[in-house]
């Protein structure tokens, strides 16, 4: 994800650089599309006071690539446009070198009626070249361009930011009179959109002193090679190096194009269309035509889930399940139970060989003891090491086997009967209780069949 511009600009990649600061293609968050972010390098007063003039241009035009909003985010300031992908007329010559007549009409067409948006606000443009006029990316449709870059433009009678011998601009794209450090006015415009359609027909920059002194010593000069001549005559019209005699407007040069277009020969079937291509390329990773991706969920980490289950790690994972681990050992069954490993099978030992008995010696009969007579105890060993193990033959190991076992069920818990000692009896009781109570009873006896025999 990109770097967030005042929480609206989320500047994606950088498309160009400039003398007054870097350009990015961003998304904005508010509008929902991505436009062209020019981002000021320099803090200084001088160029924010350019910075102001340059955003607070507002001309909605389709050839005019104005500021449409600024921003500002603590020492850093910007403002967008509309984005523009199919790269600059210098873009083009590179593609193509010089292009066909017609074509360049259209171009210059265009170029004309911009400027006349532009001088219609009062805002003399001062930088006309081929690297500040975009095109958009069409194909082999008609070609749209836009006039961009209002970094040095000023309205005309404000107070001019640099000295009065300082000439602000391109160099080769200068008026005669911007270099005698006249007032910057429409004219110088107009002159410097006549080499940029010069440099269209050729393929190469002109020499732009040259031409002037030409001009100036031999006059209108014929149409060069290459160039038909009624699109000439409209050229030198803007070309000329006096600004009395040069076009006075972008409108009035337009006119004359018009006229000239008609009188030209009908193209050449054979020539190679030309194709504005998309100049500025594909979105980084994280970026879509919709705007930033959303960023994909983090992966839920190993758990063992309901019913006993445990996560698929993968083979050869730590916790046991790769190969070479007894896959029954500390698994779960179906029903959530354990199923229990069986007992590991000893190895059994090589057997040696027997030895024999020891001779046969008579052993002493045991005493008979007498009932009820308690075992004796044990004799007390003394303290000290064990004794040695005596050499019993070896027996063969068997291995172990797990008894049978009943399913389990519930059971009635049965009560063990009270012990009782064998061979003793209770006592009774004392006979100075017992004779009382026998001669009672019989007292009682005889009561009892006295009263049945009377009655």
């Amino acid at each position: 994800m990109g770097e967030v511009f005042a929480g609206r600009y989320e500047l994606v990649d950088p498309i160009g650089r400039g003398g007054a600061g870097a350009v990015w293609r961003a998304w904005d968050h508010r509008r929902r599309r991505y436009v062209a972010a020019k981002v000021l390098q320099q803090s200084d007063a001088h160029a924010l006071l350019r910075f102001v003039r340059e955003q607070a241009l507002r001309i909605d035009h389709p050839h005019v690539l104005a500021p449409a909003s600024w921003s500002a985010d603590d020492d850093k300031v910007l403002f967008t446009m509309a984005l523009v992908s199919g790269g600059s007329l210098a873009h083009v010559i590179g593609d193509y070198g010089p292009l066909p007549p017609p074509f360049v009409c259209t171009l210059l067409d265009q170029l004309l009626s911009g400027l006349a948006a532009v001088h219609a606000e009062g805002v003399v443009h001062r930088d006309i070249k081929p690297a500040n006029i975009l095109m958009e990316a069409t194909g082999k449709a008609r070609p749209h361009l836009r006039l961009s870059d209002f970094g040095i433009a000023m309205r005309k009678g404000e107070p001019r930011l640099t000295e009065t011998d300082y000439v602000l601009g391109t160099p080769g794209y200068f008026a005669p009179e911007q270099m005698m450090g006249a007032e910057p006015d429409f004219p110088a415009d107009l002159f410097a959109a006549g080499l940029v359609a010069l440099y269209l027909l050729q393929g190469r920059k002109p020499d732009a002193r040259a031409l002037i002194e030409y001009f100036a010593a031999h006059g209108t000069p014929g149409a060069p090679q290459g160039i038909p001549e009624p699109l000439w005559q409209v050229l030198a019209g803007l070309l000329q190096p006096d600004p009395r005699a040069r076009f006075r407007t972008a409108t009035g040069a337009r006119k004359a194009l018009a006229a000239a277009l008609e009188l030209l020969p009908e193209p050449d079937t054979d020539d190679e269309p030309v194709e504005i291509f998309d100049q500025i390329g594909p979105l980084p990773v994280g970026f879509g035509p919709s705007g930033p991706l959303p960023a994909p969920p983090p992966e839920p980490a190993p758990t063992t889930g309901g019913g006993g289950r445990r996560a698929d790690y993968g083979p050869g994972h730590d916790s046991g399940h790769g190969s070479g681990h007894d896959p029954g050992h500390g698994s779960m069954s179906d029903t959530g139970s354990f199923h229990l490993p069986p007992p590991p099978v000893r190895a059994e030992p090589q057997q040696s060989p027997t030895p024999l008995p020891p001779p046969h010696q008579p052993q002493p009969q045991p005493q008979p003891r007498p009932e009820g007579q308690p075992l004796p105890p044990p004799p007390l060993q003394p303290y000290g090491p064990a004794p040695a193990p005596s050499h019993a033959p070896t027996v063969a190991v068997q291995p172990y086997e797990p008894a049978p076992t009943a399913p389990y069920t519930t059971r009635t818990p049965e009560v063990p009967p009270p012990h009782t000692p064998p061979g003793h009896t209770r006592p009774g009781p004392p006979p100075k209780v017992t004779i009382p109570v026998l001669l009672l009873a019989l007292a009682c006896f005889a009561v009892g069949i006295w009263a049945l025999t009377h009655g």
